[in-house]
């Protein structure tokens, strides 16, 4: 059926209940202290278990034909208790699945009663679940990691223009899969499954942004096409700014692509929201 937004888009006070949504499921994602450490166990289980993997790769003889490593493996340790750490934040399968059952059930059409964008609604929404849930499980692991006996333990970075380096990056990196999330849930619309966005967006991000193979282990050309797409800067590109691999120019330079595909999904994202809008499938008329 055709509907009509009955709101509009240019509210001259379109923030605060995006501030006021993203507060309330801030504080509702905190209360879910079991669930954390539940996620707590598994991420350093699964964390471990990649390091075990990568240190055999590393002592083995097979890794003598490939001189210099394509990484050190402190850097590398960093890399997976900071992307095991940061997992809520940067994976694009944990998201609000909330969200896409209600587009698929229809009850959408309530979610537009509301006199705001729904893009910056729902933008602010998943941004603040991701949020509450790394804060729950992100420091529990850091601190028990950097207990760890080398070369298996996390590391401080190398020095203070790499902390304050990832400072930025980890918050333009949280914006991006926000901003990626929600072309989940356009998929949705069109799909009305409330599977196949989350699916998909999972599967190709988790590839492209190094959690499967850490990207400077992948061949040059696999490298050259992630450098293109906006998925390794989620995640490869903060966490090796930390363990000081990626610092410098090259640091400043991954800033500013984070900042350019920003502009370029939100402004895709609030596009594709606004046609989607214009036809929208409530219970199924």
């Amino acid at each position: 059926m055709n509907t009509a937004p009955c709101h509009s888009y240019r509210s001259y006070h379109w923030w605060k209940p995006c501030l006021g949504i993203f507060k309330t499921r801030l504080i509702a994602g905190m209360q879910y202290r079991a669930a954390a450490w539940a996620g707590v166990a598994t991420q350093f289980f699964w964390g471990a278990m990649q390091l075990i993997v990568f240190y055999a790769f590393y002592r083995s003889a097979g890794l003598a034909a490939v001189q210099p490593a394509p990484m050190s493996f402190r850097a590398l340790a960093d890399l997976v208790w900071l992307r095991q750490s940061f997992l809520a934040l940067v994976m694009l399968w944990a998201t609000d699945n909330e969200l896409l059952e209600i587009i698929a059930s229809g009850n959408v059409a309530y979610e537009l009663c509301r006199p705001l964008s729904l893009y910056a609604f729902w933008f602010a929404r998943i941004l603040a679940y991701r949020i509450s849930r790394t804060l729950l499980r992100c420091f529990p692991i850091l601190v028990i990691c950097s207990f760890l006996p080398e070369p298996y333990g996390f590391h401080l970075p190398p020095d203070l223009s790499a902390a304050l380096c990832f400072i930025p990056a980890i918050a333009m990196a949280a914006l991006l899969t926000t901003a990626l999330s929600l072309f989940g849930c356009l998929i949705t619309f069109k799909s009305l499954s409330p599977y196949a966005g989350r699916l998909l967006l999972g599967v190709t991000g988790e590839f492209f942004m190094g959690a499967i193979i850490p990207i400077p282990f992948m061949p040059p050309l696999m490298q050259t096409i992630t450098g293109f797409l906006p998925f390794r800067y989620t995640a490869d590109f903060p966490f090796r700014v930390w363990s000081g691999d990626i610092a410098g120019a090259k640091a400043l330079a991954g800033l500013a692509v984070q900042f350019l595909w920003l502009a370029v999904l939100v402004g895709l994202g609030a596009w594709g929201f606004r046609a989607a809008l214009r036809r929208v499938v409530v219970q199924g008329g």
